[in-house]
C-alpha cells in the first residue's frame, strides 16, 4: 500500500506552473495517495452505510488552459458519478488537506436534503470547534463551526435549499504543517474520527434511518 503520509511536495504540486506540468505532479504524486484511501475508504463507508460506495478520484479531464487549484478523491454510491449526491471528499489545496462532506449545486434534491439538515440542527453540537463549514466546494475559505454555529450555519443550509447554486459542506481542514507532521497511521486515524462524525450527518442528508 501507498505511504499514506503527506509531505511538502504533495502541497507543492498546486505551486506548479503550466497545465501539463501540474497534472503531471498530480497523476505521479498525489493520485496514489488517492487510490490507495479510496481503496480503504470505500470498503467503510460501505460497511458503515449498508451500500455500496465508489471510489472517484479527481480527473480533471474538461481544463484545456488553467491548471487545477486543487484536487480530491470522492466517495458516493454511485459508480458513474458522484456530484449529483451528498458524498464524501479527501483532498488538497496548497495551502491544507480537507476531508468533508458535501452537496453541491449538481444535486437535484438538494432542496430536501436542506430541509431534513435544517430540522437536525442539533447534530452539529455534537461536532468538536475545530470543524468548518463552507458554502463552495471552489473555494478554499472556511469558517470554524465553533465560531459560527449559531449564525453562519443556519444561513448555509438555508442558502443549500432556496438557491440554485447554493452547496454545503462540513468537516475539517488540515494546514499543511499539521498534515505533514502526521504518520502515515495517524492520518488514517484522523480520517476515520472525522467520517465517523460525519456520518450521522450524511444519513440525515439521504434520509437513512439512525
Amino acid at each position: 500500500m501507498t505511504n499514506l503520509q503527506w509531505t511538502t511536495k504533495d502541497f507543492d504540486v498546486f505551486k506548479i506552473d503550466g497545465l501539463d506540468a501540474r497534472m503531471n505532479a498530480l497523476t505521479t504524486i498525489i493520485r496514489p495517495k488517492f487510490h490507495s484511501l479510496g481503496d480503504i475508504f470505500s470498503t467503510y463507508f460501505s460497511t458503515h452505510t449498508g451500500d455500496e460506495f465508489f471510489t472517484h478520484v479527481a480527473k480533471h479531464a474538461r481544463r484545456t488552459v488553467n491548471p487545477p487549484k486543487d484536487s480530491w478523491v470522492a466517495f458516493a454510491p454511485y459508480k458513474r458519478g458522484y456530484k449529483a449526491l451528498p458524498h464524501f471528499q479527501i483532498g488538497l489545496w496548497n495551502s491544507h488537506l480537507f476531508i468533508m462532506v458535501a452537496v453541491i449545486y449538481e444535486a437535484p434534491n438538494k432542496a430536501e436534503m436542506a430541509e431534513r439538515l435544517l430540522s437536525n440542527l442539533e447534530l452539529f453540537d455534537a461536532l468538536p470547534g475545530d470543524f468548518v463549514i463552507s458554502g463552495d466546494h471552489m473555494s478554499p475559505e472556511a469558517t470554524s463551526l465553533g465560531e459560527s454555529r449559531e449564525q453562519l450555519l443556519e444561513q448555509l443550509i438555508l442558502r443549500l435549499r432556496n438557491v440554485k447554486k447554493g452547496e454545503f459542506l462540513v468537516g475539517r481542514h488540515i494546514s499543511v504543517e499539521q498534515a505533514i507532521a502526521l504518520s502515515s497511521d495517524e492520518f488514517l486515524q484522523l480520517t476515520q474520527e472525522t467520517f465517523d462524525r460525519l456520518l450521522p450527518i450524511y444519513n440525515v442528508m439521504v434520509n437513512k434511518k439512525r
